[in-house]
């Protein structure tokens, strides 16, 4: 069984005697940055926005389309006008962009999540993935988080928590995790392309539409990137890296 920990010594793994005999071999990364509440740390981003001057509005869209040279962004409380619109809708942003005429190839990658306590004084310090079997353990301030690894279905496919549960059995195998700590396990959806890159830049036929969607795994740590290549752009300044693997008329 080989596995992937993070930062993990073997002073750690002898004094606490935490994973099981089992693990035979482990890549020690020293690189990796975590995040113990990635919800806490985008509410504190929300907060700066909006501190900023920025307005945060909660609501349904109804349709997005261009008048003249203005966007018209229509949800259930209110129509929002603008001069450029930012399409940055994650799994739903293919769908919304057929209205304009654009057809994306997306998919979706499903994976879930359960947070557990620790058996007796049992601590997990860093985290730690099971490459073979595919799920990862990871320390955060809901407990320990066991997160699996890719599920190929529909965006709109009921909820299959077989996975989670298998992974559960090995997990246990490796560390005392200790009873669930959620009602039900967190279910998510990454929107993924077929080349593996996201979309993100000018739309090719509507000016004053940009795109900024299909990060597949790694839309958290490349969400703030592409904020600021964004940013670059719309501005018409050089961008920090060449932005043509990421074009939209790729596909």
């Amino acid at each position: 069984m080989a596995f992937s920990l993070s930062n993990w010594t073997e002073r750690h793994l002898q004094r606490k005697s935490l994973l099981s005999d089992a693990i035979i071999g482990a890549i020690h990364w020293l690189d990796p940055w975590t995040v113990a509440d990635p919800g806490a740390l985008v509410a504190a981003y929300a907060q700066s926005f909006s501190e900023s001057g920025g307005r945060i509005l909660q609501a349904d869209i109804k349709s997005v389309q261009q008048v003249r040279d203005r966007w018209q962004v229509n949800t259930a409380s209110e129509t929002v006008e603008a001069d450029e619109v930012v399409v940055a809708l994650g799994p739903w942003a293919g769908s919304w962009l057929k209205e304009l005429g654009y057809h994306f190839p997306t998919f979706v990658k499903r994976g879930y999540h359960m947070h557990y306590a620790s058996q007796a004084s049992a601590k997990l310090n860093f985290w730690v993935m099971d490459a073979e079997v595919g799920y990862l353990l990871a320390p955060m301030n809901a407990g320990i988080r066991l997160t699996t690894g890719a599920e190929l279905d529909r965006l709109d496919a009921p909820a299959d928590v077989n996975q989670l549960g298998a992974a559960e059995k090995v997990a246990r195998s490796v560390f005392p995790l200790g009873e669930r700590r959620d009602e039900v396990p967190w279910k998510g959806a990454r929107p993924c392309l077929p080349d593996m890159k996201p979309v993100i830049g000018p739309a090719p036929r509507h000016p004053g539409l940009w795109l900024a969607f299909g990060h597949g795994h790694q839309g958290f740590t490349l969400g703030p990137a592409t904020g600021h290549l964004m940013a670059e752009m719309m501005e018409g300044q050089p961008t920090s890296i060449d932005m043509a693997p990421f074009r939209a008329d790729r596909f």
